[in-house]
């Protein structure tokens, strides 16, 4: 016997809810005929769904506005939560038989115009294959899996609720705007589950999100499929877990969860249970509080608390859906003849007390219906609006302009559902409520994407609240973050990634055999620096910058040459200063000292002319300190090398004419004709000149010029001379240092000549220095880099002109001030006496 309850109409509105539960199905044997499913377990819920159609049509019947003259009807059935409690009652609806008889029709009178059900995608499938092949009309109030958008396979379906690929999107930006970024996924073995978390995990997994897990549900519980659940979600690093299936699938892992005391999960919920009064128990409470979800965008029905509130099984006699709710609700039961026990709800479902029918029923109706946020009860609706607003657009078609063939319309009275169906696809109106909502389906027979974003609160008694916390519209979300109350009562939001993420001034390196959401974060490489968190590459400084030392932006290097106002250069200064007054000294008191024989032995204009050339040694070193520019690294080198060079000159003049002077003494040499100027002055032109014709060859090919040198010391701006040719700077100092060895050589063999004021030895000293210093400034000069490589060569300079001068003229210098009687030509024989 087909359970369902009939109110006769002008037009005929199937309905498919719900209401009960049913037990396991039995097993298959094929030996005896299959035996029906039992239907038990009263869902108080869908029967809210089942009243608001109710209330619709007899709103709808009540109006003059939308069908003048003509009433709705409805044909109401219990699927039972069963496919095959679904597909009965379609067959139902379609032929008006007890037995369901396909493509049978047997009713007189009444046209039927669309069926309203089912609620589960799972059911509603099958329901709408069937349906589409007569293209009879189907609204569904809350299937939501995204194959139902498909015109080809379901021709003849259309829904209030939103698709699911619009919520898997949806969630998955939810969890994007919470920073989850390594995420498990729980989903229902079922249509439902396997469309939405594939594009979950599409759209997550676009956006550089990561899956920890993804796992099916069983639909038919399994203990040994729940237990491995349950480990892989206490083994998990993820703290975000998205579900996507309905209450009742869910139910048994809850269960298992709740046992194990598993609280610190952020659970996601799918609109199936995101307000389901199953899972919302205080027995869950611990475990599930802090969960965010999606759920149908809510609506109020006016006038529809105060319509459950009158409800009585006295006031609808043939409607057994009140009387099972009666009994439901007051765990008691109605006296029926013993032969009509099918309508009964099972012993052990309610008390053995009778139901008196003076129950009341005011403040339990507002317990069990939340009827300030309906859902699929607001869907249902809007859906009997819609089909109250198709049948008025039926009804005004005229014959002339009408949408088939000829220009003519579909007979009022004697429809066919596909001609129904095309009124109903463009049906297009606003709902006269306090939202003024819109109603209408797109091109896939779908409504606009709208939910409710949901968080489960536990109240003082333990109990869940469902709180609205924001609203996902037209592919934008909107969360007010601030009221939101996580598991344990907290406001932080939790964190579920794989790694923390990167600060700045370090990048991404992805773990070999990971996903991409599990990395390391290593510093950034020398000249780049990352400016945010996260980030995957580091930024490459322009030339002339460099990263601060946080590697989080680059900075202009630092500009590096030899100042005056640096130390280092202050010190150099100072040491030539010293050393000019020195060399002033000494020149001061060879000229007021001149006729004396310490003076006037050895050519003193030589002297004059070695003393002029080591001030000028000295001077030179000037032109290294200070910022360089063209015209001083042009010079430096050249200058450096033709002093230095005539510097040279002067004392192998200084040396060849100690030991001419010496071999002079004997009457039978002829090197007395070489006594005098021309010797030293020739020696000390042409040695020079070669090196300046070198310097100008130098000068004109390769010549010197500035540089800004960005590699060679790290974070710096070198700004020095590029020498131009190193082949020209090396045969410059190779040139010196051929001079100075030929001196030392003659200075160290006349080193013990028995002359007047002998000076040779003297001279071999300062070679000895002068080479000494210039063999280690090589090694060294190779070495360093910048500043310091020019401070180098500046001490080179300084230290070597400082020996010559020392050596050769500090003694003279004692003699002259401390010990004139020395400066004599009596103390100079008695000495070699």
């Amino acid at each position: 016997m087909v359970e369902g309850i009939t109110k006769n109409g002008d037009f005929i509105v199937g309905g498919i809810f719900p209401i009960r539960y049913h037990t396991a199905n039995p097993e298959f044997v094929f030996r005896t005929y299959p035996s029906t499913i039992h239907c038990e377990s009263f869902r108080y819920l869908a029967f809210g769904w089942e009243q608001a159609m109710v209330f619709a049509i007899e709103e709808i019947n009540r109006s003059y506005d939308l069908l003048p003259n003509f009433t709705l009807g409805y044909q109401i059935y219990d699927s039972c939560y069963a496919l095959i409690k679904s597909l009965e009652g379609t067959f139902w609806l379609l032929n008006g038989q007890e037995k369901s008889v396909p493509n049978y029709s047997c009713r007189l009178r009444s046209q039927h115009s669309v069926i309203i059900g089912d609620s589960s995608s799972v059911r509603v499938i099958p329901m709408a294959r069937i349906l589409g092949l007569t293209r009879y009309p189907q609204i569904s109030y809350a299937a939501s899996v995204s194959t139902l958008s498909d015109k080809v396979q379901f021709p003849s379906f259309l829904r209030m609720m939103p698709s699911d690929a619009l919520q898997s999107a949806g969630l998955a930006q939810m969890m994007l705007y919470f920073g989850w970024s390594w995420v498990g996924i729980l989903a229902s073995d079922n249509e439902y589950g396997e469309m939405g978390s594939q594009v979950l995990r599409e759209t997550l997994v676009k956006h550089g999100a990561c899956l920890a897990f993804l796992e099916i549900l069983p639909a038919i519980y399994s203990k040994s499929k729940i237990t491995y659940l349950v480990n892989v979600i206490k083994r998990t690093l993820a703290n975000a877990i998205v579900i996507f299936a309905s209450d009742s699938i869910m139910n048994p892992i809850t269960e298992e969860l709740s046992k194990s005391n598993i609280t610190a999960k952020a659970w996601v919920a799918s609109e199936g249970w995101a307000t389901s009064l199953i899972l919302s128990k205080k027995d869950f409470a611990p475990m599930l509080q802090g969960t965010v979800g999606f759920a149908v965008s809510s609506g109020m029905i006016p006038g529809f608390k105060e319509y459950l509130t009158n409800i009585h099984p006295s006031k609808r006699i043939n409607d057994i859906y009140s009387k099972l709710f009666w009994e439901a609700a007051f765990r008691c039961r109605f006296p029926l003849p013993e032969e009509d026990t099918v309508m009964t709800t099972n012993a052990s479902d309610a008390d053995n007390k009778l139901c008196s029918g003076k129950e009341n029923s005011e403040a339990l109706v507002v317990s069990l219906f939340d009827v300030d946020n309906l859902r699929e009860s607001y869907n249902v609706y809007k859906s009997i609006y819609a089909v109250a607003q198709t049948l008025r657009d039926l009804a005004s078609c005229n014959n002339t302009s009408g949408p088939f063939v000829n220009g003519s319309c579909a007979p009022y009275l004697s429809y066919e559902p596909w001609q129904l169906f095309h009124f109903m696809k463009n049906v297009h109106f606003h709902m006269k409520t306090s939202l003024n909502e819109e109603v209408f389906f797109d091109e896939h027979g779908d409504t606009p994407a709208s939910y409710d974003v949901m968080n489960w609160q536990m109240d003082t008694e333990g109990s869940i609240k469902f709180i609205k916390v924001g609203v996902f519209y037209n592919h934008k979300l909107l969360i007010n973050e601030s009221i939101i109350l996580w598991n344990g009562g907290r406001t932080k939001t939790p964190v579920s990634v794989c790694s923390k993420r990167c600060t700045v001034g370090y990048r991404k390196a992805t773990k070999q055999g990971q996903p991409a959401c599990c990395f390391d974060c290593i510093p950034c490489s020398e000249g780049e620096v990352s400016n945010g968190t996260g980030m995957t590459d580091c930024l490459k400084c322009l030339e002339d910058q460099w990263p601060n030392s946080g590697r989080e932006k680059c900075i202009r290097k630092t500009v590096e040459f030899l100042a005056y106002e640096d130390p280092l250069g202050s010190a150099l200064t100072s040491a030539t200063a010293v050393l000019l007054l020195f060399n002033c000294f000494t020149c001061i008191t060879f000229v007021k000292f001149r006729h004396t024989p310490v003076v006037r032995a050895n050519n003193r204009k030589l002297s004059y002319i070695l003393l002029f050339a080591l001030m000028l040694c000295l001077l030179c070193a000037l032109i290294f300190i200070g910022q360089p520019v063209n015209v001083t690294c042009m010079l430096r080198q050249a200058t450096f090398g033709v002093i230095f060079t005539l510097c040279i000159s002067c004392v192998l003049a200084k040396t060849i004419m100690v030991v001419i002077v010496f071999k002079a003494t004997n009457p039978h040499n002829n090197l007395k004709k070489w006594l005098g100027y021309k010797l030293p002055s020739g020696i000390i032109f042409f040695g020079t000149l070669i090196q300046f014709v070198i310097c100008i060859i130098w000068l004109i090919f390769f010549p010197p010029s500035l540089d800004h040198n960005m590699k060679t010391i790290t974070g710096k701006i070198l700004i020095e001379c590029n020498d131009g040719s190193l082949v020209a700077f090396w045969c410059m100092l190779g040139y010196i240092g051929f001079l100075a060895s030929v001196s030392l050589v003659v200075a160290f063999l006349a080193r013990k000549l028995p002359d007047d004021f002998n000076e040779a030895k003297f001279i071999c000293f300062s070679m000895l220095v002068f080479v000494s210093v210039w063999l280690s400034f090589i090694p060294a000069y190779l070495s360093t880099k910048g500043k310091y490589m020019v401070a180098l060569e500046i001490f080179a300079i300084l230290s070597s002109s400082a020996g010559l001068e020392v050596c050769i003229f500090f003694p003279k210098c004692y003699i002259i001030i401390f010990r004139p009687d020395l400066n004599t030509r009596k103390a100079n024989v008695a000495k070699q006496t």
